[in-house]
């Protein structure tokens, strides 16, 4: 599509160059929660992969989980060490994407990634694509070898 934002196409070319074979989708801009873009997929809403970037120290650590539960950062904590919340400008910085849009790929640096575990128990996972519109299909094996993201239980 001529009009992609650029976002997007970013997370296209990672995706593809990841070796995703996953499809990328527009949602209503009124999608801004698991369990609305559920809906607009036809999906569980533990099937929606939440990117959670949060800050170690001043290190960017991202959590993939399932958008049925909240993460327990006590206990993602004993993995990537002392999880606090990151604001806007640390998520651009370290993702060059905004929040309700960060994706599993597609970020300036690598950032060290978990994946929570409850995500394998879903034949097709759809997570943010780059932008908060966006989202893309994959699977839970596919999105551990495109992430090299480390499986943990993170509720």
């Amino acid at each position: 599509m001529t009009d992609e934002h650029p976002s997007v196409a970013r997370f296209r070319a990672a995706l593809h160059s990841a070796g995703g074979t996953g499809e990328i989708r527009l949602l209503p801009d009124s999608v801004h929660t698991a369990a609305l873009a559920a809906a607009a997929l036809g999906c569980p809403v533990g099937a929606i992969a939440n990117s959670l970037l949060f800050a170690v120290e001043e290190t960017p650590a991202l959590v993939l989980t399932s958008g049925a539960h909240r993460v327990d950062t006590e206990k993602v904590a004993e993995h990537t060490g002392p999880l606090r919340r990151a604001n806007p400008d640390f998520v651009r910085a370290h993702t060059g994407q905004v929040i309700g849009g960060v994706s599993p790929l597609a970020h300036p640096a690598p950032i060290p990634t978990w994946i929570d575990v409850d995500l394998r128990g879903y034949d097709v996972i759809w997570a943010a694509a780059g932008h908060p519109a966006a989202v893309f299909s994959t699977t839970y094996d596919e999105l551990v070898a495109m992430t090299g993201a480390a499986e943990i239980e993170v509720a």
